[in-house]
């Protein structure tokens, strides 16, 4: 198998290619094989190239990650906490709690840690150098702009093609 075709394996797919793969490509006919071998090499460079553009640079993802635990993790805990905590205070006896309030507070806790994966990843800086404030807010600003602009682009591509 050549070395590009391996660094370019999922990890899940099969190391060999199946022996039916390998005839049909053995079969193809002499003249039409040097042109389909260069048009799948250029696009297989083609393909890399657009990968390792659109690919989001390992400090960025660093970044959005370490925001994302802080701004999920937290209210996760918080929701386990809220729930051990309403059930010790119900079975103990300590305070009538209506089981409905303990479950919309941790039910509250979980959606704000959802909440906290979209605001870590839109509020860390998606500049290499840069790494922004503590909170982030004008990143969040900055991010969710873009967001939107390219969310606005696509719709507007999505019509011309239509209206094609």
């Amino acid at each position: 198998m050549p070395a590009d075709s391996e660094r370019n394996r999922l990890p899940f797919e099969p190391s060999r290619k199946s022996k039916k793969q390998q005839k049909a490509k053995v079969t193809v006919p002499s003249d039409d094989a040097g042109k389909s071998v260069k048009a799948s090499q250029s696009a297989s460079r083609r393909s890399k190239r657009k990968r390792d553009d659109t690919a989001i640079p390992e400090v960025v993802s660093r970044r959005m990650l370490g925001r994302m635990v802080i701004f999920s993790g937290i209210p996760v805990s918080l929701g386990i906490l809220v729930f051990f905590g309403g059930y010790i205070v119900i079975t103990r006896h300590i305070a009538e709690l209506p089981n409905v309030a303990v479950f919309l507070a941790t039910l509250g806790c979980f959606g704000l840690s959802v909440v906290g994966l979209s605001y870590g990843a839109l509020s860390s800086s998606w500049d290499e150098e840069a790494t922004g404030s503590w909170l982030g807010a004008e990143q969040f600003r900055l991010n969710a702009g873009r967001m939107m602009d390219a969310w606005r682009q696509a719709r507007e591509d999505r019509q011309k093609q239509q209206n094609s």
